[in-house]
């Protein structure tokens, strides 16, 4: 099981990892992402609306599991400033921005990387409420402190998909 290429690339993450750190995993899918960080030691929720695609492995007392939808109004609110890191990938739901940003802990990350506009032209995902606009993940962060940022085209065709990467610190006041 491999994490996203963004998580194991950016070297600067091994500041923000201790056995106290807690992770979100949001919209997790099989878990990959959150098991890089639960293989450090961090403490993680896996929060998806189906987790039987869930494939993770750690001490039960890390990890922390989440069934809710999060686009049907049923789900609760995200804890305010209880992560150290959250981690999204190829999910967009606007709605849940702000939410995502206050359950971050001040001077915590957002590791964000989902689908473009552009990825339209090449393949799946084409519902435009499922892309984000050119810029539109920089300026929904705009505030914080940008770490890495990069809007293309990731990865060798016919697998490649346009993205928008960023890791960003939520400001400390």
């Amino acid at each position: 099981m491999s994490s996203a290429e963004l998580i194991k690339q950016f070297t600067q993450l091994k500041d923000q990892l201790s056995p106290m750190a807690k992770v979100l995993d949001l919209a997790c899918g099989n878990g990959r992402n959150g098991q890089w960080f639960s293989d450090r030691g961090c403490h993680v929720s896996y929060l998806d609306r189906n987790l039987s695609g869930l494939d993770v492995t750690a001490d039960d007392s890390r990890i922390e599991l989440l069934e809710w939808d999060l686009e049907d109004g049923s789900a609760p609110n995200l804890p305010t400033e209880h992560y150290d890191i959250v981690l999204v990938f190829n999910y967009l739901h606007r709605p849940l921005f702000q939410q995502i940003m206050d359950s971050i802990k001040p001077g915590g990350l957002i590791i964000y990387e989902t689908f473009t506009e552009q990825q339209a032209l090449i393949g799946r995902p084409k519902n435009p409420n499922f892309l984000l606009k050119t810029n539109e993940l920089r300026a929904i962060f705009a505030n914080w402190h940008t770490l890495q940022y990069a809007e293309d085209l990731f990865g060798e065709l016919p697998n490649a998909s346009y993205k928008a990467q960023l890791i960003a610190q939520k400001p400390l006041v």
